[in-house]
């Protein structure tokens, strides 16, 4: 009997076992469960024919792996021909992927991306200028992995975040020389002349420019044929958002031009990713028309249990203490407000940095392909090129930050690059002739 009573339970206990494979794809099915959904719509009105975009939904973090998916989503705004801005759609996003290190994890994945994004916008200027072309592109470049956002720009295209509460906040900052003071200092520091157009007799007019060459921006890819001091180095900004979602407003200055931040997110509240891009630049038209190329990407972040498009209610009012709360600095004390203020859409600010210097934005470490991949063999933190541990210079050497940071640890540059950064510091000629 107790034979009997032991294989009965036994057979029982089988009944209830679930296969690995089964829970692996509970396991799976419960990650995207908590993945928000994407949904986004794009429209242009060219003028010039100088803009381009980039739409990716189907990024792999993990090669193989559909789970560690993300998005992309860019503009590139030419001037003086389009072929810096095609050389960028197409390059970027590799540059950038290949400045991660193999094998991290989602986390660790996402604090290397900032620095991975220094390394890959100036590694595309890099290569672009070598073709001795002189067109230059704005960038504005976004990742969306889960509820975590990060974008990278360059110029004057713009990214704006438009949270369920109707709050309305910028991720990008400008390089216009008219706006930006420090800009203007840095560019003139390494060599420049900022000034406006001058006419017969004198006179002045129109926006601050970068002379030679007349760029009125601080930042880009490409204008080889206006100074290196006019650098790829983009201004970067993480953030998380609430599980509420958010939409992201992505133009070129077509856009910015004729409307605010916050005209543009109000023009197209209330309408799904699609229309709402269309609602943007049709609105820019009719308030400026068509005096710029004008590209809009609109991308709705939705909670995987709302079919509703964010942002489609008229914005509520928040009293000064929530509009503090809007982006909130990463803590590790933050739970139990989280918990109290679930049902608001604060945004977690995870990174923020813009300046032009590369010894501060590569930061410091080892960078050593040993430490990626299980070789001994050292690398470029910018090309990615290999170098044997004489060859590598450090990002500090002869840097001022170098007071706090060790010459002689990494990252490390190539020669090349090594020109190139102390080109863009104004402390030598760009190597780089205009054929």
């Amino acid at each position: 009997m107790a034979s009997r009573e032991g294989k009965r339970r036994t057979h029982q206990d089988h009944e209830h076992l679930v296969p690995l494979a089964a829970l692996l794809s509970r396991e799976t099915r419960a990650a995207k469960m908590e993945k928000p959904i994407i949904r986004y719509g794009e429209a242009a009105q060219s003028r010039k024919g100088e803009d381009y975009f980039l739409i990716n939904t189907d990024t792999l973090r993990v090669p193989s792996n559909s789970s560690t998916s993300f998005s992309v989503f860019a503009i590139f705004d030419g001037h003086n021909g389009k072929a810096a801005a095609v050389f960028t759609r197409e390059n970027l996003l590799n540059h950038v992927l290949s400045a991660l290190p193999r094998g991290l994890s989602r986390d660790e994945w996402l604090q290397a991306l900032p620095r991975a994004l220094v390394s890959g916008f100036v590694k595309t200027d890099k290569e672009f200028q070598s073709r001795g072309e002189t067109s230059g592109t704005t960038a504005t470049f976004v990742i969306v992995d889960g509820w975590t956002v990060t974008v990278a720009c360059v110029g004057d295209s713009r990214c704006v975040l438009d949270t369920s509460g109707g709050s309305v906040s910028n991720l990008t900052v400008d390089h216009r020389l008219e706006d930006n003071k420090e800009e203007r200092e840095r560019v003139t520091a390494s060599g420049g002349e900022v000034g406006r157009l001058s006419i017969v007799g004198g006179v002045e007019i129109g926006p601050l420019r970068c002379w030679p060459g007349g760029l009125c921006l601080s930042r880009s890819i490409g204008d080889m044929d206006v100074g290196e001091f006019i650098v790829p180095v983009p201004f970067v900004k993480q953030v998380k958002l609430s599980k509420l979602g958010g939409r992201l407003i992505i133009a070129s200055d077509g856009i910015w031009d004729a409307l605010s931040s916050e005209a543009a997110a109000k023009a197209c509240r209330g309408l799904p990713a699609e229309l709402a891009a269309r609602q943007v630049v049709k609105e820019a038209l009719r308030r400026r028309g068509l005096k710029d190329d004008t590209t809009c990407i609109v991308v709705d972040i939705i909670p995987p249990d709302n079919t509703q498009e964010p942002s489609t209610t008229s914005p509520k009012k928040h009293n000064n203490f929530f509009r503090s709360l809007l982006f909130r600095k990463k803590s590790n004390s933050s739970n139990q407000l989280s918990k109290k203020l679930s049902t608001v859409s604060i945004v977690e600010e995870l990174f923020e940095e813009g300046s032009a210097m590369l010894a501060e934005r590569l930061g410091s470490g080892d960078c050593s392909k040993e430490s990626r991949t299980g070789g001994g063999i050292f690398t470029c933190a910018i090309c990615q090129l290999d170098l044997a541990p004489s060859e590598g210079i450090s990002v500090h050497a002869g840097s001022i930050f170098s007071t706090s940071l060790k010459p002689w640890k990494g990252p490390f540059l190539c020669t090349d690059c090594r020109d190139k950064k102390e080109a863009m510091e104004g402390k030598r000629p760009s190597g780089v002739k205009v054929i």
